[in-house]
């Protein structure tokens, strides 16, 4: 690729970035949530692959940071998933609506008023799905661009 290209994928992809953020951690306000902005974030990074070969690529991100965000993303949903079960609810109950602190301010009545501080446990579980889903798409894309290239090599 031209160094304009590389240039440009560069840029974007930190704009690519903030707004995949953006949209996991307004889920519970707005269409989107962890699923839609992981994939947004991975998209980014796939980007990165596509504009770059794969070896400079790997030098700035390797293979093993990805399959740990996918691993922490996983750990991050199942445990607060169990969480609840120690202060005697049930698994998946979202004990910290309304409870004050860290997401668990009262939703206020009427038009969405924006406030990122509600929810319970639903922005947490959005995090958690976004930073899964980045880690997986993005696995999936550099082991599939690793055969293609190990497979042109070997013919």
């Amino acid at each position: 690729m031209s160094k304009l290209v590389r240039t440009t994928a560069d840029v974007m992809f930190l704009f690519i970035t903030v707004f995949g953020f953006y949209i996991v951690l307004h889920g519970h306000l707005t269409p989107g949530g962890g699923f839609q902005g992981g994939a947004i974030v991975a998209g980014g990074f796939i980007l990165l692959i596509v504009a770059n070969r794969l070896e400079d690529f790997l030098k700035w991100f390797q293979k093993r940071s990805f399959q740990s965000c996918e691993v922490s993303g996983l750990v991050l949903f199942i445990g607060t998933a169990l969480a609840a079960i120690p202060l005697g609810y049930i698994f998946f109950k979202n004990f910290l609506n309304g409870a004050g602190g860290l997401f668990g301010q009262a939703v206020p009545f009427g038009i969405n008023s924006g406030i990122l501080n509600t929810a319970g446990t639903i922005p947490i579980m959005n995090i958690a799905v976004g930073i899964e889903v980045l880690g997986g798409l993005s696995i999936i894309v550099l082991y599939m661009t690793s055969g293609i290239r190990s497979h042109e090599e070997g013919e």
